[in-house]
């Protein structure tokens, strides 16, 4: 396809070749999306696989934004409801004490230590589902609480409760990190 107008008129009309092209150009980035709120590489497929068949089954996109935002929502989505269907966001309310202590930041800033791209995303591809996902819309999606709490259907302090515990535990797994690269 010549352009991105193009693919989507050949992607409303069902052509295979344009929905292969969609493929192509985004799935790589979609399967980090989609890895990101499962934390399982294999989740990640399966979702990117869903993803895909409803984006081609339900081809909705109506340009009121780029057509790679509208892949990624669909993606979002699609995660979001796996994770819903498997019961995941069952343990969404914190108590206080399940908290850990936020380690000292300026000793993380200080230590010089440089972490990775890949290695901060398999941080939080480590947090508990809950965490990770409400991580994931605000960090990435930049939702506030309150859309949050309408996407997953909790309570808005339950996702400021999860915001400030995927914090405390990515902070605490970074100094783990840096401790870790300090010694060697």
């Amino acid at each position: 396809m010549e352009n991105e107008i193009e693919l989507i008129e050949g992607c409303r009309a069902g052509k295979d070749s344009a929905r292969k092209e969609l493929y192509t150009l985004y799935s790589k980035q979609m399967l980090a999306v989609c890895y990101r709120y499962t934390g399982d590489v294999d989740a990640a497929h399966d979702v990117l696989h869903d993803g895909f068949i409803k984006i081609f089954t339900h081809f909705t996109f109506r340009g009121e934004c780029a057509l790679s935002t509208w892949v990624t929502r669909v993606m979002v989505t699609q995660a979001i409801d796996y994770l819903r269907k498997r019961q995941r966001f069952s343990q969404l309310v914190v108590n206080e004490e399940q908290l850990p202590d936020i380690p000292d930041e300026t000793g993380v800033a200080e230590s010089g230590t440089r972490i990775s791209e890949k290695a901060l995303m398999a941080f939080v591809a480590e947090l508990p589902d809950g965490c990770r996902t409400v991580f994931n819309l605000y960090v990435f999606e930049e939702k506030s609480h309150k859309e949050i709490a309408e996407i997953l259907h909790i309570k808005e302090h339950s996702s400021t409760s999860q915001l400030h515990r995927a914090k405390c535990l990515l902070a605490k797994r970074i100094k783990e990190y840096t401790d870790d690269e300090r010694k060697r």
